[in-house]
């Protein structure tokens, strides 16, 4: 199973700034020294005068002076040179007033922050324990070490499946007694709705982008590597953990002399056929590459690692609707909880929509369909909602409104979602993270091109709560893009630092006037 930085190098973005080809797609602090100065040394004398009285720190006064001295909004957003819109709005956790905000009903692009609202209809429709499964089943006795009838690898949407489970599954499968089966290999991955894409307008290379289907291997990514050699290049497709490399043969990869596209895709024969510019290849490197028949792809791999075991079974035909059968092997998921805490952290798209999908069920067979049904459930829960059209945040057409964010964060200040967030750093103006800043924040990013967008919660050095919502999109200048300028467009790098930048800014005067 791909590593943690495997994770983070296909989360949510579209134009991931550093996800090369030969790469693995793999914020001064004001108030500390204001308030400094009340902790000068007690004089040596008397004084001459009785000097003023100087406010508390909570004291209305105080607060009007804190508030006086804040940076104001329009100068950091102007200076931020971002273009579109930004909207934000900043409430007092516990008791939901209104401090400050600017546009917030603007409907936006949410990005990634989307997978909060996910986290709150996954764990409100699923439960925290909830454990996904994959399952090895035979439909005949085992005679002889020989399965009388098919064996059928069976998902049920798992996101976290790796190649070191299915290794596990195999090991378990041949201490099973199976050493073969007399019918077919059948892999059933129609617990979730087949869908080739999560955004079919995004690149076709992408591993942010894979298929989703209710088996999901490596993220439904496959590793790509070359190597140039006397006669051109070497490659190899496998699906590549932390203890084995098999190798792929439903993906396969050539290499054909010209610029450009870097990449293509087409399906052929049942087979995910790429092609590789050579003049981009260089002398070697890899890259994780999007998955599109997930079902192929799981039991491809799966087979080359039961042979390792010395169990030998025949090419895997898809299957549907297979619950009969005796279960001879079965693989849970861990807790749903820490899923999506790392869903969160990494910002993984597929996971997001596989624990969306499975939380709406049979009642929605599309994307589409699955998130209005949770929109649907967030205005019923929180009072309103956006319009989203997936649970990632990838789709381009998913909108909310700074409030809408705000009034989830505030409903859900009770229940775990604080705690699965990631913390974020406050940065100087150089873009330098402040080592033990004194305001905590926990928040969920989102980032598309020319789309930022920052969701969460802000303790301050007061010890107050806020729960905040930041959005900041140039749509237009998006939209704009060629196909090929979507992973990496012309800007999109600096832009986006300085949509972080004013995050921060504006987290540090929110703590400054109201905290």
């Amino acid at each position: 199973m791909p590593g943690q930085a495997a994770k983070a190098s296909f989360g949510e973005r579209s134009g991931r700034v550093g996800s090369g080809l030969d790469g693995m797609v793999s914020r001064r602090w004001v108030l500390a020294g204001l308030l400094a100065g009340a902790a000068a040394p007690a004089l040596a004398e008397a004084p001459a005068s009785t000097p003023r009285p100087v406010p508390r720190p909570g004291s209305p006064g105080a607060r009007a002076r804190l508030r006086a001295s804040a940076p104001d909004p329009a100068r950091l957003i102007a200076e931020a040179r971002l273009g579109g819109a930004v909207g934000y709005q900043v409430s007092d956790r516990a008791t939901g007033e209104v401090l400050e905000a600017l546009l917030p009903e603007a409907p936006l692009p949410p990005a990634s922050t989307t997978k909060a609202i996910t986290t709150l209809y996954a764990l409100e429709g699923l439960g925290a324990g909830f454990r996904f499964s994959t399952r090895l089943a035979a439909t005949g006795p085992i005679s002889g070490g020989v399965i009388q009838g098919d064996l059928v690898l069976v998902g049920s949407g798992d996101p976290t499946l790796g190649t070191d489970q299915l290794a596990q599954m195999a090991a378990r499968l041949r201490q099973a007694g199976v050493t073969g089966v007399r019918g077919d290999f059948l892999v059933d991955a129609g617990s979730l709705p087949y869908l080739n894409a999560i955004d079919p307008s995004q690149p076709d290379h992408v591993g942010y982008n894979p298929a989703i289907a209710g088996l999901n291997l490596n993220f439904n990514r496959v590793h790509f590597e070359w190597r140039r050699s006397a006669k051109g290049w070497d490659v190899a497709m496998d699906a590549r953990s932390d203890l084995y490399v098999p190798p792929v043969r439903m993906a396969r990869m050539t290499v054909v002399n010209r610029d450009l596209p870097v990449y293509t895709f087409a399906e052929e024969g049942g087979i995910d056929s790429w092609t590789v510019a050579s003049t981009a290849l260089g002398k070697g490197g890899s890259r994780w590459l999007p998955v599109r028949q997930p079902g192929a792809y799981a039991g491809d791999v799966f087979r080359t690692l039961a042979r390792a075991q010395g169990v030998d079974l025949p090419e895997p035909k898809p299957a549907r609707g297979t619950t009969g059968g005796t279960t001879l092997v079965v693989l849970e998921s861990e807790p749903l909880s820490p899923i999506l805490a790392d869903m969160l952290k990494f910002s993984t798209n597929l996971t997001a929509e596989v624990v969306g999908l499975t939380t709406s069920g049979t009642a929605a067979q599309s994307l589409a369909a699955s998130g209005a049904r949770m929109g649907d459930w967030a205005r019923a829960k929180y009072g309103r909602a956006g319009h989203f059209v997936d649970h990632s945040g990838l789709g381009a057409d998913s909108r909310v409104a700074p409030a809408d964010m705000v009034a989830a964060m505030i409903g859900a200040r009770g229940g775990p979602l604080r705690g699965l967030m990631k913390p974020f750093p406050i940065r100087d103006a150089n873009g330098k993270e402040v080592r033990n800043h004194p305001i905590r924040v926990s928040a969920k990013t989102g980032t598309l091109n020319f789309a930022s967008g920052l969701v969460g919660y802000v303790e301050t050095p007061g010890g107050r709560e806020l729960a905040f919502a930041i959005y900041a999109a140039d749509v237009p200048r998006r939209d704009a893009l060629a196909p090929g300028d979507r992973e990496q467009p012309p800007g999109g790098s600096a832009w986006a630092r300085r949509a972080r930048m004013l995050q921060s800014q504006l987290i540090e005067r929110w703590s400054l006037a109201y905290g």
